[in-house]
């Protein structure tokens, strides 16, 4: 089946579902309410899945050309101390591929590229997603977290839910070239590989909703973790004058009871949005357009492609978001269970297989 599509976001949901929608030989269009792409933005985890799902669209080579492998991956206490390792070879031999990291900018235009001049139309936001379902075929909502497509179609329960975590990101010129998470009372502090031998950052901690600390960002970053282990700090102390980010964390306040509405479909944030606990967010959205566009190519009628669609991708999403607030929720507890939630974390890396 082919017809006319258009898509109301044009993060990496949206952008994957216009590559592949429009490679299967459908007519595509693309409004961002964003008067241009971002020129700077925080690095992505690609595991296996998200990665095959690049394949799918043509795009795996190049996310692996801009993007760096992660040799290992640990969890760690704040005194640095090892709580354990994430199995890099046994992932690999699983699933064919490691996790890799790449940076949002460089995942975009390479999506963007795949895309005729003229796809993506910036600065048009789209007030009331229903206006368009009667003009095209499929109406594909991929427009993030605050999603009005969402609130349209669904109503304000299902509104972002702030988790009481608040995170600080930015990069640095340190090498790291595998993954670290170190974990202290109720707080963390994440490393990445970067390209060009850089490193990508995050730190997170209990707060109130867009609280503002005392003397700024980076001396609250000071406070918080210049007592933790050397790894932390040299991060700490190459930061300078690099900026430093700021966002509180959210997740859907309910989870909807259906991705697609009509011939609306949600995809990404707009359908599951997660705490990054798991880092699979963009994985998730690329897999959510890639079997978006295989059910729209694989029938007949769209209702019929869009409800399977929604049953492939709901169940499995919405377990994932599950598990991410579980262990946002673990790693921030005020409670003094620290021992057990690491022993936890220790049983699960051992023993467990941690999602591809």
């Amino acid at each position: 089946m082919t017809g006319t599509a258009i898509v109301i976001g044009a993060g990496i949901g949206g952008l994957a579902a216009a590559v592949g929608l429009r490679a299967a030989g459908w007519d595509v269009e693309v409004r961002e309410r964003a008067p241009a792409p971002p020129a700077t933005g925080t690095s992505l985890g690609l595991w296996p899945g998200g990665l095959h799902a690049l394949d799918a669209l043509g795009l795996g080579d190049t996310a692996r050309e801009r993007s760096r492998a992660a040799a290992d991956g640990r969890f760690v206490r704040a005194g640095g101390a090892l709580i354990g390792n994430v199995d890099m070879a046994a992932l690999r031999r699983r699933t064919g591929e490691g996790v890799r990291v790449i940076s949002r900018p460089a995942l975009l235009s390479a999506l963007v590229d795949a895309l005729d001049e003229g796809t993506v139309r910036y600065g048009e936001p789209v007030p009331d997603v229903r206006a368009l379902a009667s003009r095209y075929d499929v109406v594909v909502a991929a427009d993030g977290l605050r999603s009005r497509a969402r609130s349209v179609l669904f109503g304000g329960a299902h509104r972002p839910r702030y988790c009481g975590v608040t995170a600080w990101h930015g990069t640095a010129d340190v090498d790291a070239p595998g993954m670290t998470e170190t974990w202290g009372d109720s707080a963390r502090f994440g490393v990445t590989p970067r390209a060009g031998s850089r490193a990508n950052w995050f730190a997170c901690v209990r707060a109130p909703e867009r609280a503002t600390p005392a003397g700024g960002e980076l001396a609250a970053l000071r406070r918080r973790f210049g007592h933790w282990h050397t790894g932390v700090r040299e991060i700490l102390d190459h930061l300078g004058e690099a900026p430093v980010h700021r966002n509180d964390l959210y997740d859907l306040a309910v989870p909807l009871p259906a991705y697609v509405s009509g011939n609306i479909a949600l995809i990404g944030d707009a359908a599951h949005a997660m705490t990054p606990d798991l880092g699979r967010g963009a994985c998730e959205a690329l897999t959510d357009a890639v079997a978006l566009t295989r059910r729209l190519t694989a029938r007949t009628r769209v209702p019929q492609a869009l409800t399977a669609y929604d049953a492939q991708r709901r169940p499995p999403t919405q377990r994932l978001a599950r598990a991410a607030r579980l262990m946002n929720r673990a790693v921030h507890t005020r409670l003094p269970v620290t021992p057990a939630r690491d022993a936890a974390m220790w049983l699960f890396l051992t023993a467990g297989r941690p999602p591809a």
